[in-house]
């Protein structure tokens, strides 16, 4: 991958005078980069009544396999997919099989299965998903695939820049930025799964000691604990763990 096309890009996004040319320019990078196809989304504000994350997903812009979104549709990928449900609480970029490492004994497993080999065979082997973040939580999301491809943590420090980059100058010829940033943070209320490792969590234990007292993976207590950080607004986990004293979470 070419690293100054990216620091490139990150300024000539800047000087695009509408959103058809922020998408050109983005679309030339990535194209010379290797990856084949992309999504660009904004994520809805969830349902403060709902008891779990379920991400909602307005398109900004994308180019995808022929047909794939047609099948996603159809056979209701969107509520098992592993790469929608780890984003809810990402904090990072990841790669797409670092979900599916997460959600190991998932009820929904073969499912899960099932959607990644029909994903590899309209030529999505492989990706990388960018969280995009605000100070209301996650705002959108930039999913890149295609062939696989190793990259930098360099790299992938680059484009993640460029898919905030990119969001946000799109929201701002839209006119559509100052609003989403100012909107009033959700209330969601923690899972029973959550609680309980918010619980452990308290009382100094490692993500080893939790993922054997629950029976579940290292990376899924890892992912648990990713989405109780984002939904207290916490840094880390001792502040989650501050922040739930403070709120009467736990005592």
């Amino acid at each position: 991958m070419n690293i100054n096309s990216l620091i490139q890009l990150l300024v000539i996004l800047e000087e695009c005078p509408n959103p058809d040319a922020v998408v050109t320019e983005l679309e030339q990078v990535l194209h010379g980069s290797g990856f084949q196809y992309y999504g660009l989304l904004r994520h809805l504000q969830q349902n403060p009544a709902q008891q779990k994350i379920e991400l909602r997903a307005a398109p900004l812009a994308g180019r995808w396999p022929e047909q794939w979104l047609q099948i996603y549709a159809a056979k209701k990928y969107v509520r098992i997919d592993p790469m929608v449900r780890y984003l809810a609480h990402a904090q990072r970029p990841f790669r797409w099989r670092e979900s599916m490492a997460a959600f190991d004994g998932d009820a929904h497993q073969r499912r899960m299965e099932q959607m990644m080999v029909d994903a590899f065979g309209h030529g999505l082997e492989d990706g990388y998903l960018f969280p995009i973040h605000g100070r209301n939580g996650i705002l959108g999301s930039l999913s890149l695939g295609g062939k696989p491809i190793d990259l930098s943590p360099v790299e992938i420090a680059l484009l993640e820049a460029v898919a905030r980059k990119t969001f946000w100058r799109l929201l701002d010829l839209k006119g559509e930025a100052e609003a989403l940033e100012t909107m009033l943070p959700t209330e969601t209320p923690l899972t029973r799964r959550e609680m309980e490792i918010l619980h452990y969590l308290a009382e100094g234990m490692t993500s080893m000691e939790i993922s054997k007292m629950l029976k579940i993976s290292n990376h899924t207590v890892d992912w648990y604990m990713n989405g109780l950080q984002a939904k207290l607004k916490a840094k880390n986990r001792q502040q989650a763990v501050a922040l739930a004293f403070r709120h009467g979470l736990i005592s």
